[in-house]
């Protein structure tokens, strides 16, 4: 089954409960379930790229160049801006990386220092700051600080449902070879 590609997704954040501690914590499994899905990929599938199309590496590697923009987002909104900042959607920083060419321990560990400091940001936050907004520039949506966060931790698991996707496909390969 092929997922949605992420462009194409449509969000609603019309709920009003405090579901932040639950984002949170999905936040912070992230780092777990990427790090135990990549201790079940042979080493050998990591760099390689399904039709021209980012690799396992590169799939992470966009997760670590994404976290200073969610960083970034959650300072707009809590600096009252009107606009949260853009993000490059030619994803230009993703593609220049060589993340290929990175030890996967180093990727690994950068996404979870990473995440780990969004996380301490999170954490620190009071209930009112959780509600507060700024205009997404894509969607051009108001998005609370909760809501934020819940299209990041969809954005994780969009890219680790492509990860599996990306196994099950060199697997497959590998074996009819």
């Amino acid at each position: 089954m092929k997922q949605i590609k992420w462009f194409d997704r449509k969000f609603d954040f019309a709920f009003e409960q405090n579901i932040f501690p639950s984002i949170i914590e999905r936040l912070g499994g992230t780092s777990i379930r990427l790090n135990h899905k990549i201790d079940q990929i042979k080493t050998e599938h990591l760099t390689t790229k399904l039709d021209g199309n980012w690799s396992i590496q590169e799939n992470i590697g966009h997760l670590i160049d994404l976290e200073p923009l969610w960083q970034g987002r959650l300072e707009d909104i809590l600096n009252d801006m009107e606009y949260m900042r853009a993000a490059d959607l030619e994803n230009r920083k993703t593609d220049q990386a060589n993340h290929n060419e990175k030890e996967i321990d180093h990727l690994l560990n950068a996404f979870s220092a990473l995440r780990q400091k969004t996380l301490n940001s999170l954490i620190a936050l009071s209930e009112p700051q959780v509600y507060e907004y700024a205009l997404h520039p894509r969607l051009k949506k108001p998005m609370r600080v909760m809501d934020l966060f819940l299209f990041v931790a969809e954005h994780d698991d969009h890219h680790l449902a492509r990860i599996s996707e990306l196994n099950t496909w060199l697997t497959t390969k590998a074996k009819n070879d």
